[in-house]
């Protein structure tokens, strides 16, 4: 039909002639009620907005020669965290000479995955960025 006969047959059903795939030969066009058509499309994506979670990544920092307690008290605030569904960043910085001994600080990280080990699973290893050593945490499923 051409296009002007499909305009005429809009117009005298009070729709809007909207072409779907304008690119083809020859064009596809709809006959539709427009303003509801955009009305319907941005109710449908604030639903999936509604249904869709935000994942935030928390960071907990420590230093080289961080104590026991420190790394307790750490731990159970990254626990907390990951209970509550976020990501965590957990990272060793070093100071000064302290990077000479960068192996320390990676042992210090698997061992604080160790200690979070029931809440939270190790998604990327310790790697060195900068100054600083860092892994990433996430929650563990609930089966």
């Amino acid at each position: 039909m051409t296009s002007r006969d499909a305009q005429r047959l809009a117009d005298e059903k009070e729709l809007d002639l909207v072409k779907i795939s304008p690119n083809a030969k020859p064009p596809v066009c709809k006959i539709m009620d427009y303003g509801k058509f955009k009305y319907e499309q941005s109710r449908k994506d604030k639903e999936a907005k509604k249904k869709q979670k935000v994942i935030n990544v928390k960071e907990i920092r420590m230093s080289a020669a961080v104590q026991d307690h420190d790394l307790n008290v750490k731990a159970k605030n990254c626990i907390k965290f990951l209970e509550n569904g976020d990501r965590v960043k957990a990272s060793v910085r070093f100071r000064g000479r302290e990077m000479a001994y960068t192996d320390t600080g990676r042992e210090l990280l698997m061992k604080f995955a160790d200690i979070v080990a029931d809440s939270g699973k190790v998604e990327k290893l310790p790697v060195m960025e900068g100054r600083s050593m860092v892994m990433y945490l996430v929650p563990k499923k609930e089966s």
